[in-house]
Protein backbone atom coordinates (compact mmCIF):
# COMPACT_ATOMS: atom_id res chain seq x y z
CA UNK A 1 0.00 0.00 0.00
CA UNK A 2 1.49 3.04 -1.21
CA UNK A 3 -0.82 5.59 0.42
CA UNK A 4 -3.47 5.08 3.33
CA UNK A 5 -5.85 6.66 3.24
CA UNK A 6 -8.46 4.60 5.84
CA UNK A 7 -8.36 7.67 8.09
CA UNK A 8 -9.37 10.07 6.27
CA UNK A 9 -11.94 8.11 4.23
CA UNK A 10 -13.83 7.36 7.56
CA UNK A 11 -13.75 10.80 8.53
CA UNK A 12 -15.34 11.62 5.92
CA UNK A 13 -18.25 9.75 7.07
CA UNK A 14 -20.83 11.00 9.24
CA UNK A 15 -23.11 9.12 11.65
CA UNK A 16 -26.38 9.51 11.17
CA UNK A 17 -27.52 6.61 13.59
CA UNK A 18 -26.79 5.02 16.51
CA UNK A 19 -25.27 1.61 14.76
CA UNK A 20 -23.44 4.33 12.76
CA UNK A 21 -21.92 5.46 15.37
CA UNK A 22 -20.64 2.38 17.20
CA UNK A 23 -19.05 1.84 13.86
CA UNK A 24 -17.22 4.43 13.08
CA UNK A 25 -16.43 4.84 16.73
CA UNK A 26 -14.94 0.58 16.15
CA UNK A 27 -13.16 1.65 13.05
CA UNK A 28 -11.46 4.98 14.54
CA UNK A 29 -9.85 2.41 17.71
CA UNK A 30 -9.07 -0.14 15.38
CA UNK A 31 -7.10 2.43 12.64
CA UNK A 32 -5.57 4.88 15.46
CA UNK A 33 -4.70 1.89 17.93
CA UNK A 34 -2.94 0.14 14.98
CA UNK A 35 -0.56 2.91 14.99
CA UNK A 36 2.62 1.89 16.46
CA UNK A 37 3.93 5.56 16.87
CA UNK A 38 2.48 8.59 17.67
CA UNK A 39 0.82 10.48 14.88
CA UNK A 40 0.43 13.72 16.27
CA UNK A 41 -0.75 15.03 12.44
CA UNK A 42 -3.66 17.32 11.62
CA UNK A 43 -5.44 13.78 10.70
CA UNK A 44 -4.46 12.05 13.69
CA UNK A 45 -6.04 15.19 15.90
CA UNK A 46 -8.98 15.15 13.57
CA UNK A 47 -9.61 11.29 14.27
CA UNK A 48 -9.23 11.98 18.43
CA UNK A 49 -11.95 15.31 18.08
CA UNK A 50 -14.54 12.99 16.27
CA UNK A 51 -13.62 10.03 18.56
CA UNK A 52 -14.87 12.46 21.35
CA UNK A 53 -18.34 13.30 19.36
CA UNK A 54 -19.13 9.63 19.41
CA UNK A 55 -18.04 8.69 22.99
CA UNK A 56 -20.59 11.90 23.93
CA UNK A 57 -23.52 9.73 21.96
CA UNK A 58 -22.53 6.20 23.08
CA UNK A 59 -22.89 4.75 26.59
CA UNK A 60 -20.27 3.71 28.26
CA UNK A 61 -21.20 -0.04 28.31
CA UNK A 62 -21.23 0.42 24.58
CA UNK A 63 -17.53 1.75 24.31
CA UNK A 64 -16.40 -0.57 26.81
CA UNK A 65 -17.95 -3.89 25.24
CA UNK A 66 -16.46 -2.26 22.00
CA UNK A 67 -12.58 -2.31 22.99
CA UNK A 68 -12.98 -5.55 24.84
CA UNK A 69 -14.01 -7.14 21.42
CA UNK A 70 -11.21 -9.59 20.15
CA UNK A 71 -9.65 -8.50 17.43
CA UNK A 72 -9.40 -4.90 18.27
CA UNK A 73 -5.72 -3.55 17.76
CA UNK A 74 -4.83 -1.03 20.88
CA UNK A 75 -1.26 -0.71 20.17
CA UNK A 76 -0.51 2.81 20.45
CA UNK A 77 0.27 4.65 23.65
CA UNK A 78 -1.24 7.94 22.72
CA UNK A 79 -4.83 6.51 22.19
CA UNK A 80 -4.16 4.47 25.10
CA UNK A 81 -3.65 7.44 27.56
CA UNK A 82 -6.21 8.92 25.71
CA UNK A 83 -8.79 6.53 26.80
CA UNK A 84 -7.77 6.31 30.24
CA UNK A 85 -8.90 9.78 30.97
CA UNK A 86 -12.25 8.41 29.76
CA UNK A 87 -15.47 6.96 31.92
CA UNK A 88 -14.08 4.80 34.18
CA UNK A 89 -15.73 1.85 32.47
CA UNK A 90 -13.78 2.38 29.37
CA UNK A 91 -10.32 3.21 30.70
CA UNK A 92 -10.99 -0.19 32.44
CA UNK A 93 -11.74 -1.99 29.61
CA UNK A 94 -8.72 -0.02 27.54
CA UNK A 95 -6.33 -0.79 30.61
CA UNK A 96 -7.51 -4.75 29.59
CA UNK A 97 -7.05 -4.42 26.08
CA UNK A 98 -3.60 -2.11 25.48
CA UNK A 99 -0.98 -4.35 24.16
CA UNK A 100 2.00 -2.15 24.48
CA UNK A 101 5.47 -2.32 24.18
CA UNK A 102 7.68 -2.60 27.53
CA UNK A 103 9.02 0.85 26.78
CA UNK A 104 5.53 2.10 25.91
CA UNK A 105 3.96 1.07 29.35
CA UNK A 106 7.09 2.33 31.07
CA UNK A 107 6.30 6.19 29.34
CA UNK A 108 2.80 5.81 29.46
CA UNK A 109 1.99 4.47 33.30
CA UNK A 110 3.29 7.51 35.35
CA UNK A 111 1.19 9.54 33.40
CA UNK A 112 -1.99 7.30 33.81
CA UNK A 113 -4.81 9.12 35.91
CA UNK A 114 -5.14 7.19 39.72
CA UNK A 115 -8.13 5.25 38.62
CA UNK A 116 -6.68 4.20 35.29
CA UNK A 117 -3.41 3.13 36.79
CA UNK A 118 -5.40 0.96 39.54
CA UNK A 119 -7.08 -0.85 36.80
CA UNK A 120 -3.43 -2.20 35.84
CA UNK A 121 -3.74 -4.47 38.77
CA UNK A 122 -5.67 -7.46 36.76
CA UNK A 123 -2.57 -7.44 34.51
CA UNK A 124 -0.59 -10.49 34.54
CA UNK A 125 1.51 -10.35 31.08
CA UNK A 126 3.09 -6.97 32.02
CA UNK A 127 6.77 -6.71 31.80
CA UNK A 128 8.16 -7.08 35.05
CA UNK A 129 9.94 -3.48 34.62
CA UNK A 130 6.18 -1.97 34.21
CA UNK A 131 4.97 -4.10 37.74
CA UNK A 132 8.09 -2.69 39.55
CA UNK A 133 6.54 0.98 38.42
CA UNK A 134 3.57 -0.03 39.53
CA UNK A 135 4.92 -1.10 42.95
CA UNK A 136 6.86 2.54 43.49
CA UNK A 137 3.80 4.40 42.65
CA UNK A 138 1.85 3.09 45.08
CA UNK A 139 -1.06 0.54 42.96
CA UNK A 140 -2.39 -2.49 45.21
CA UNK A 141 -5.03 -3.99 45.84
CA UNK A 142 -8.48 -2.86 46.95
CA UNK A 143 -7.99 -3.86 50.48
CA UNK A 144 -6.33 -1.53 53.15
CA UNK A 145 -3.28 -3.17 54.32
CA UNK A 146 -2.62 -3.86 58.39
CA UNK A 147 -1.22 -1.04 60.36
CA UNK A 148 2.35 -0.61 61.35
CA UNK A 149 3.73 -0.05 64.65
CA UNK A 150 4.57 3.50 63.16
CA UNK A 151 1.08 4.41 61.41
CA UNK A 152 -0.79 3.30 64.99
CA UNK A 153 1.77 5.42 67.00
CA UNK A 154 3.20 3.09 69.23
CA UNK A 155 4.74 -0.20 69.08
CA UNK A 156 2.94 -3.40 69.54
CA UNK A 157 4.28 -5.30 72.87
CA UNK A 158 7.46 -7.93 72.52
CA UNK A 159 5.72 -11.40 72.39
CA UNK A 160 2.17 -10.53 73.12
CA UNK A 161 -0.46 -12.96 72.46
CA UNK A 162 -2.74 -12.23 69.76
CA UNK A 163 -5.73 -10.29 71.56
CA UNK A 164 -9.15 -11.85 72.22
CA UNK A 165 -12.08 -9.95 70.27
CA UNK A 166 -14.28 -8.69 73.48
CA UNK A 167 -17.99 -10.50 73.49
CA UNK A 168 -19.42 -7.18 72.90
CA UNK A 169 -16.51 -6.58 69.19
CA UNK A 170 -14.48 -3.67 70.53
CA UNK A 171 -11.80 -5.43 69.27
CA UNK A 172 -12.68 -5.31 65.94
CA UNK A 173 -14.03 -2.28 65.84
CA UNK A 174 -10.83 -1.04 67.22
CA UNK A 175 -8.91 -2.58 64.78
CA UNK A 176 -11.09 -1.21 61.79
CA UNK A 177 -10.51 2.42 63.54
CA UNK A 178 -7.09 1.82 63.42
CA UNK A 179 -7.03 1.02 60.08
CA UNK A 180 -8.82 4.21 58.67
CA UNK A 181 -7.06 5.87 60.85
CA UNK A 182 -3.72 4.72 59.01
CA UNK A 183 -5.70 5.16 56.01
CA UNK A 184 -6.18 9.15 56.70
CA UNK A 185 -2.56 9.44 57.58
CA UNK A 186 -1.53 7.96 54.50
CA UNK A 187 -3.35 10.41 52.51
CA UNK A 188 -2.52 13.51 54.38
CA UNK A 189 1.08 12.28 53.54
CA UNK A 190 0.28 12.69 49.84
CA UNK A 191 0.76 9.00 48.98
CA UNK A 192 -1.33 6.58 47.05
CA UNK A 193 -3.62 4.96 49.29
CA UNK A 194 -5.92 2.13 48.58
CA UNK A 195 -9.66 3.22 49.02
CA UNK A 196 -11.65 2.25 51.85
CA UNK A 197 -13.51 -1.31 51.61
CA UNK A 198 -16.98 0.24 52.91
CA UNK A 199 -19.80 -0.46 50.96
CA UNK A 200 -18.16 -3.50 49.60
CA UNK A 201 -20.81 -6.03 51.49
CA UNK A 202 -23.16 -7.43 49.93
CA UNK A 203 -27.37 -8.58 51.60
CA UNK A 204 -26.33 -12.18 52.19
CA UNK A 205 -30.08 -12.60 50.17
CA UNK A 206 -29.24 -11.51 46.84
CA UNK A 207 -27.70 -14.88 44.85
CA UNK A 208 -24.99 -12.95 43.10
CA UNK A 209 -24.14 -16.44 41.51
CA UNK A 210 -27.14 -16.36 39.82
CA UNK A 211 -27.05 -13.14 37.89
CA UNK A 212 -24.06 -14.39 35.81
CA UNK A 213 -24.65 -18.30 35.40
CA UNK A 214 -22.42 -18.04 32.24
CA UNK A 215 -20.22 -15.81 30.37
CA UNK A 216 -17.57 -16.09 27.01
CA UNK A 217 -13.99 -14.95 27.68
CA UNK A 218 -10.79 -15.44 25.43
CA UNK A 219 -7.24 -15.92 26.62
CA UNK A 220 -4.03 -15.86 25.60
CA UNK A 221 -1.17 -18.89 24.89
CA UNK A 222 0.00 -18.72 28.40
CA UNK A 223 -3.85 -19.29 29.72
CA UNK A 224 -4.25 -15.31 30.87
CA UNK A 225 -8.12 -14.13 30.12
CA UNK A 226 -7.56 -10.99 28.40
CA UNK A 227 -11.52 -10.66 27.39
CA UNK A 228 -14.72 -11.42 29.03
CA UNK A 229 -18.25 -10.58 28.85
CA UNK A 230 -19.03 -6.78 30.16
CA UNK A 231 -20.10 -7.45 33.04
CA UNK A 232 -17.13 -10.01 34.17
CA UNK A 233 -14.60 -8.51 33.12
CA UNK A 234 -12.87 -6.53 35.51
CA UNK A 235 -13.28 -9.88 38.20
CA UNK A 236 -11.83 -12.21 35.57
CA UNK A 237 -9.14 -10.65 33.38
CA UNK A 238 -6.15 -11.39 34.53
CA UNK A 239 -6.60 -14.39 35.92
CA UNK A 240 -4.74 -17.48 34.57
CA UNK A 241 -5.32 -21.01 33.93
CA UNK A 242 -3.92 -23.55 35.28
CA UNK A 243 -3.01 -26.34 38.18
CA UNK A 244 -3.17 -25.80 41.95
CA UNK A 245 0.03 -23.81 42.98
CA UNK A 246 0.38 -21.05 45.54
CA UNK A 247 -1.47 -17.83 44.68
CA UNK A 248 -3.32 -19.91 41.97
CA UNK A 249 -7.14 -17.98 41.49
CA UNK A 250 -7.83 -20.03 38.10
CA UNK A 251 -7.84 -23.72 39.12
CA UNK A 252 -7.92 -26.85 36.56
CA UNK A 253 -8.92 -30.01 37.35
CA UNK A 254 -6.22 -32.46 36.13
CA UNK A 255 -8.20 -33.63 32.63
CA UNK A 256 -8.35 -30.15 31.96
CA UNK A 257 -4.95 -29.04 32.48
CA UNK A 258 -3.64 -31.96 30.58
CA UNK A 259 -5.64 -30.62 27.49
CA UNK A 260 -4.81 -27.23 28.08
CA UNK A 261 -1.36 -28.19 28.03
CA UNK A 262 -2.06 -30.00 25.03
CA UNK A 263 -4.01 -27.45 23.56
CA UNK A 264 -6.84 -29.65 22.73
CA UNK A 265 -10.43 -28.58 23.30
CA UNK A 266 -11.74 -27.98 26.92
CA UNK A 267 -14.90 -29.56 27.46
CA UNK A 268 -16.89 -29.61 31.16
CA UNK A 269 -13.61 -29.30 32.58
CA UNK A 270 -14.17 -28.21 35.97
CA UNK A 271 -12.22 -24.86 37.09
CA UNK A 272 -12.36 -23.48 40.64
CA UNK A 273 -11.98 -19.77 40.71
CA UNK A 274 -10.97 -17.04 43.59
CA UNK A 275 -12.45 -13.93 43.82
CA UNK A 276 -15.83 -11.90 44.69
CA UNK A 277 -19.10 -13.69 45.68
CA UNK A 278 -19.84 -13.21 42.09
CA UNK A 279 -17.21 -14.93 40.44
CA UNK A 280 -15.96 -17.02 43.33
CA UNK A 281 -16.80 -20.59 43.46
CA UNK A 282 -16.53 -24.55 41.05
CA UNK A 283 -17.12 -23.36 37.63
CA UNK A 284 -17.64 -25.86 34.23
CA UNK A 285 -15.47 -24.67 30.98
CA UNK A 286 -16.06 -25.11 27.41
CA UNK A 287 -13.26 -23.87 25.20
CA UNK A 288 -11.81 -24.51 21.68
CA UNK A 289 -7.77 -23.26 20.73
CA UNK A 290 -7.06 -20.72 18.31
CA UNK A 291 -4.44 -20.56 16.18
CA UNK A 292 -2.84 -17.96 14.10
CA UNK A 293 -4.84 -17.58 10.51
CA UNK A 294 -1.16 -16.57 9.02
CA UNK A 295 1.10 -18.53 10.92
CA UNK A 296 -0.93 -21.18 12.24
CA UNK A 297 0.53 -19.84 15.80
CA UNK A 298 -1.51 -21.15 19.06
CA UNK A 299 -2.88 -17.98 20.45
CA UNK A 300 -5.31 -19.47 23.12
CA UNK A 301 -8.78 -20.74 23.51
CA UNK A 302 -11.81 -18.72 23.03
CA UNK A 303 -15.01 -19.94 25.26
CA UNK A 304 -17.04 -20.31 27.54
CA UNK A 305 -17.18 -20.69 31.75
CA UNK A 306 -20.58 -21.79 33.40
CA UNK A 307 -21.58 -22.21 36.73
CA UNK A 308 -22.97 -26.38 37.08
CA UNK A 309 -25.82 -27.20 38.03
CA UNK A 310 -26.88 -27.06 42.00
CA UNK A 311 -27.42 -29.78 44.36
CA UNK A 312 -26.26 -33.75 43.08
CA UNK A 313 -25.93 -32.53 39.71
CA UNK A 314 -23.12 -30.12 40.81
CA UNK A 315 -20.88 -32.91 41.63
CA UNK A 316 -21.43 -35.13 38.23
CA UNK A 317 -20.59 -34.43 34.50
CA UNK A 318 -23.09 -32.43 32.59
CA UNK A 319 -25.10 -35.28 30.72
CA UNK A 320 -23.71 -34.91 26.76
CA UNK A 321 -27.26 -35.10 25.76
CA UNK A 322 -27.35 -31.60 27.57
CA UNK A 323 -24.86 -30.24 26.00
CA UNK A 324 -26.26 -31.44 22.29
CA UNK A 325 -29.47 -30.14 22.72
CA UNK A 326 -28.22 -26.88 24.08
CA UNK A 327 -26.01 -26.91 20.77
CA UNK A 328 -28.54 -27.50 18.50
CA UNK A 329 -30.56 -25.12 19.78
CA UNK A 330 -28.16 -22.41 19.11
CA UNK A 331 -27.69 -24.15 15.36
CA UNK A 332 -31.78 -24.45 14.87
CA UNK A 333 -32.02 -20.46 15.26
CA UNK A 334 -29.59 -19.06 12.41
CA UNK A 335 -30.81 -22.14 9.94
CA UNK A 336 -34.47 -21.01 10.84
CA UNK A 337 -33.75 -17.49 9.89
CA UNK A 338 -31.73 -18.31 6.82
CA UNK A 339 -34.84 -20.60 5.53
CA UNK A 340 -37.57 -17.99 6.14
CA UNK A 341 -35.63 -15.45 4.19
CA UNK A 342 -35.25 -17.82 1.40
CA UNK A 343 -38.92 -18.64 1.28
CA UNK A 344 -39.69 -14.73 1.27
CA UNK A 345 -37.59 -14.27 -1.58
CA UNK A 346 -38.95 -17.35 -3.47
CA UNK A 347 -42.31 -16.66 -2.61
CA UNK A 348 -41.66 -12.85 -3.75
CA UNK A 349 -43.32 -11.41 -0.63
CA UNK A 350 -41.14 -8.29 -0.50
CA UNK A 351 -41.54 -7.62 -4.08
CA UNK A 352 -40.57 -9.37 -7.62
CA UNK A 353 -37.43 -11.47 -7.85
CA UNK A 354 -35.81 -13.02 -10.97
CA UNK A 355 -36.86 -16.45 -11.43
CA UNK A 356 -32.74 -17.20 -10.67
CA UNK A 357 -32.96 -15.62 -7.72
CA UNK A 358 -36.35 -17.32 -6.81
CA UNK A 359 -34.50 -20.87 -7.99
CA UNK A 360 -31.08 -19.96 -6.00
CA UNK A 361 -33.50 -19.26 -2.77
CA UNK A 362 -35.78 -22.61 -3.02
CA UNK A 363 -32.35 -24.72 -3.46
CA UNK A 364 -31.29 -23.01 0.13
CA UNK A 365 -34.76 -23.67 1.73
CA UNK A 366 -34.71 -27.08 0.55
CA UNK A 367 -31.14 -27.62 2.12
CA UNK A 368 -32.20 -25.46 5.22
CA UNK A 369 -35.16 -28.08 5.96
CA UNK A 370 -32.75 -30.79 5.55
CA UNK A 371 -30.85 -29.24 8.35
CA UNK A 372 -33.55 -28.72 10.41
CA UNK A 373 -34.56 -32.57 9.90
CA UNK A 374 -31.13 -33.57 10.50
CA UNK A 375 -31.03 -31.39 13.86
CA UNK A 376 -34.59 -33.16 14.94
CA UNK A 377 -33.25 -36.49 14.58
CA UNK A 378 -30.17 -35.52 16.85
CA UNK A 379 -32.30 -33.97 19.33
CA UNK A 380 -34.29 -37.38 19.49
CA UNK A 381 -31.74 -39.41 19.56
CA UNK A 382 -29.95 -37.57 22.60
CA UNK A 383 -33.27 -36.79 24.31
CA UNK A 384 -34.01 -41.06 24.10
CA UNK A 385 -30.39 -41.89 25.22
CA UNK A 386 -31.04 -39.23 28.02
CA UNK A 387 -34.17 -40.79 29.04
CA UNK A 388 -35.77 -37.36 28.74
CA UNK A 389 -38.05 -38.57 25.88
CA UNK A 390 -40.89 -40.91 25.89
CA UNK A 391 -42.69 -42.19 23.06
CA UNK A 392 -46.01 -41.69 22.33
CA UNK A 393 -47.93 -44.85 23.03
CA UNK A 394 -51.33 -43.86 21.72
CA UNK A 395 -53.17 -46.77 20.03
CA UNK A 396 -52.03 -49.88 19.61
CA UNK A 397 -50.16 -50.26 16.10
CA UNK A 398 -49.99 -53.34 14.10
CA UNK A 399 -46.32 -53.38 12.97
CA UNK A 400 -47.65 -55.83 10.57
CA UNK A 401 -49.55 -53.57 8.51
CA UNK A 402 -46.90 -50.77 9.02
CA UNK A 403 -43.58 -53.06 7.74
CA UNK A 404 -45.95 -54.53 4.97
CA UNK A 405 -46.73 -50.80 3.95
CA UNK A 406 -42.82 -49.70 4.00
CA UNK A 407 -41.84 -53.35 1.96
CA UNK A 408 -44.52 -52.02 -0.73
CA UNK A 409 -42.47 -48.38 -0.69
CA UNK A 410 -39.48 -49.33 -1.07
CA UNK A 411 -40.20 -52.30 -3.75
CA UNK A 412 -40.64 -49.41 -6.57
CA UNK A 413 -36.98 -48.44 -6.00
CA UNK A 414 -35.55 -51.41 -5.37
CA UNK A 415 -37.17 -53.08 -8.57
CA UNK A 416 -35.28 -51.21 -11.31
CA UNK A 417 -32.02 -52.67 -9.40
CA UNK A 418 -33.22 -56.29 -9.64
CA UNK A 419 -33.42 -56.27 -5.46
CA UNK A 420 -35.75 -56.46 -3.53
CA UNK A 421 -36.70 -57.38 0.28
CA UNK A 422 -38.76 -60.64 0.30
CA UNK A 423 -41.38 -60.68 3.70
CA UNK A 424 -42.17 -63.92 5.47
CA UNK A 425 -44.83 -63.73 8.41
CA UNK A 426 -45.70 -66.01 11.46
CA UNK A 427 -47.66 -66.23 14.35
CA UNK A 428 -50.05 -63.24 15.77
CA UNK A 429 -50.65 -61.20 17.97
CA UNK A 430 -48.30 -57.96 16.05
CA UNK A 431 -49.96 -55.08 18.18
CA UNK A 432 -47.11 -52.93 19.84
CA UNK A 433 -46.73 -50.64 22.29
CA UNK A 434 -45.82 -47.38 19.85
CA UNK A 435 -48.30 -45.01 18.46
CA UNK A 436 -48.86 -44.99 14.47
CA UNK A 437 -46.66 -42.03 13.87
CA UNK A 438 -42.96 -43.96 15.99
CA UNK A 439 -44.07 -47.25 15.15
CA UNK A 440 -43.98 -46.08 11.13
CA UNK A 441 -40.73 -44.11 11.94
CA UNK A 442 -38.38 -46.66 12.99
CA UNK A 443 -40.02 -49.81 10.50
CA UNK A 444 -38.95 -47.44 7.69
CA UNK A 445 -35.32 -46.64 9.45
CA UNK A 446 -35.01 -50.06 10.03
CA UNK A 447 -36.39 -51.08 6.20
CA UNK A 448 -34.64 -48.20 4.32
CA UNK A 449 -31.03 -48.40 5.27
CA UNK A 450 -31.41 -52.48 5.19
CA UNK A 451 -32.58 -51.35 1.37
CA UNK A 452 -30.28 -48.47 0.43
CA UNK A 453 -27.12 -50.74 1.36
CA UNK A 454 -28.25 -53.76 -1.34
CA UNK A 455 -26.07 -54.31 -4.41
CA UNK A 456 -27.82 -54.82 -7.69
CA UNK A 457 -29.51 -57.98 -8.06
CA UNK A 458 -29.28 -58.66 -4.45
CA UNK A 459 -32.17 -60.32 -2.16
CA UNK A 460 -32.38 -59.78 1.30
CA UNK A 461 -34.98 -62.31 3.79
CA UNK A 462 -37.46 -60.58 6.22
CA UNK A 463 -39.11 -62.57 9.29
CA UNK A 464 -41.59 -60.79 11.08
CA UNK A 465 -43.00 -63.27 14.53
CA UNK A 466 -45.74 -62.51 16.40
CA UNK A 467 -45.72 -65.45 19.90
CA UNK A 468 -48.13 -63.32 21.91
CA UNK A 469 -44.95 -62.14 24.07
CA UNK A 470 -43.29 -60.03 22.26
CA UNK A 471 -43.05 -59.24 17.88
CA UNK A 472 -39.81 -60.21 16.54
CA UNK A 473 -38.63 -58.83 13.20
CA UNK A 474 -35.04 -60.42 11.81
CA UNK A 475 -33.48 -59.10 8.78
CA UNK A 476 -30.62 -60.82 7.01
CA UNK A 477 -27.73 -57.65 6.58
CA UNK A 478 -26.73 -56.98 3.09
CA UNK A 479 -23.17 -58.01 1.72
CA UNK A 480 -22.35 -54.46 1.77
CA UNK A 481 -22.53 -54.49 5.94
CA UNK A 482 -21.17 -57.75 6.71
CA UNK A 483 -17.72 -56.91 6.92
CA UNK A 484 -18.51 -53.95 9.66
CA UNK A 485 -17.86 -54.77 13.33
CA UNK A 486 -19.85 -52.29 14.43
CA UNK A 487 -23.19 -51.23 12.88
CA UNK A 488 -24.08 -48.58 15.18
CA UNK A 489 -20.56 -46.67 14.50
CA UNK A 490 -20.52 -46.74 11.19
CA UNK A 491 -20.05 -43.18 9.16
CA UNK A 492 -22.48 -41.51 6.69
CA UNK A 493 -21.62 -42.97 3.43
CA UNK A 494 -19.31 -41.03 0.27
CA UNK A 495 -21.61 -42.15 -2.50
CA UNK A 496 -25.08 -41.25 -2.47
CA UNK A 497 -27.82 -44.44 -2.15
CA UNK A 498 -30.64 -45.09 -3.88
CA UNK A 499 -33.09 -44.56 -0.72
CA UNK A 500 -31.54 -43.35 2.33
CA UNK A 501 -33.27 -42.77 5.87
CA UNK A 502 -31.51 -40.09 6.98
CA UNK A 503 -28.74 -37.50 6.44
CA UNK A 504 -26.16 -39.37 8.66
CA UNK A 505 -25.84 -42.41 7.44
CA UNK A 506 -26.23 -45.96 8.36
CA UNK A 507 -24.83 -46.07 11.82
CA UNK A 508 -26.51 -43.08 13.48
CA UNK A 509 -30.01 -43.98 11.63
CA UNK A 510 -29.29 -47.93 13.54
CA UNK A 511 -28.49 -45.90 16.53
CA UNK A 512 -31.54 -43.88 16.82
CA UNK A 513 -33.54 -46.56 15.69
CA UNK A 514 -32.04 -48.91 18.70
CA UNK A 515 -33.23 -45.79 20.88
CA UNK A 516 -36.72 -45.74 20.06
CA UNK A 517 -36.80 -49.44 20.46
CA UNK A 518 -35.13 -49.39 23.67
CA UNK A 519 -37.85 -46.66 24.55
CA UNK A 520 -40.65 -49.24 23.57
CA UNK A 521 -39.12 -51.89 25.87
CA UNK A 522 -38.00 -53.58 23.23
CA UNK A 523 -34.31 -54.30 21.62
CA UNK A 524 -32.71 -53.67 18.64
CA UNK A 525 -29.21 -55.75 18.25
CA UNK A 526 -27.00 -57.36 15.80
CA UNK A 527 -26.84 -61.58 15.88
CA UNK A 528 -24.20 -62.87 13.50
CA UNK A 529 -25.44 -62.17 10.14
CA UNK A 530 -28.74 -60.85 10.80
CA UNK A 531 -30.12 -57.81 12.47
CA UNK A 532 -32.76 -58.19 15.15
CA UNK A 533 -35.41 -56.30 16.28
CA UNK A 534 -37.74 -57.07 19.48
CA UNK A 535 -41.12 -54.98 21.29
CA UNK A 536 -43.24 -56.47 23.74
CA UNK A 537 -46.43 -57.06 22.05
CA UNK A 538 -49.84 -56.15 23.69
CA UNK A 539 -52.81 -58.74 24.32
CA UNK A 540 -55.46 -57.72 22.26
CA UNK A 541 -59.00 -56.75 24.07
CA UNK A 542 -61.60 -59.26 24.65
CA UNK A 543 -64.43 -59.00 22.49
CA UNK A 544 -66.72 -58.89 25.44
CA UNK A 545 -65.86 -55.31 26.29
CA UNK A 546 -67.12 -52.38 24.66
CA UNK A 547 -65.62 -49.08 23.77
CA UNK A 548 -67.45 -46.22 25.00
CA UNK A 549 -67.10 -42.20 23.39
CA UNK A 550 -63.73 -41.88 24.96
CA UNK A 551 -62.38 -44.65 23.83
CA UNK A 552 -62.16 -46.41 27.54
CA UNK A 553 -62.56 -50.09 27.40
CA UNK A 554 -65.45 -51.58 30.00
CA UNK A 555 -67.74 -54.16 30.76
CA UNK A 556 -70.90 -54.13 28.46
CA UNK A 557 -73.91 -52.18 30.07
CA UNK A 558 -76.76 -54.35 31.65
Amino acid sequence: MQFDDRLATVLRQRAQSEPGARTQYRQLLDLLGAALADDGGALAEAAFDRLAELADQLAPAEQSAILRAPGLRLRNRALAAWLARGEPQVAAAAMASAQLSERDWLYLIPRLPLTARGFLRHRRDLPMSARQVLDRLGVQDLVLPEPTADQIGRAPPAAAPAPTPEPNGEGGIGALVRRIEAFQRARREGGTAPRLPLGDGRPFELDLARRHPAFDFACDAEGTIVWADPAMAPLVVGMTLGTDRPGAVAVLDADGTAALRRRQPLRGARVTLAGLDEVAGPWRIDAAPAFAPDSGRFTGYRGRLRRPFGGAAAAAPDSAGDRMRQLLHELRTPVNAVQGYAELIQQQMFGPAPNEYRALAAAVAVDAARLMAGFDEIDRLARLEAGALRLDEGEASDLRETIVASVRRLDGVLRPRSARIELVVSGSPFDVPLGEGDARQLAWRLLATLAGSLAPGEIVDLALRGDGASVTLEADLPIALLDNGDLFALAAPSQPRAVSAGMFGTGFTLRLARAEAEAAGGALERRGDTLRLTIPALTAASAAHTVDRQGTRGPPAA
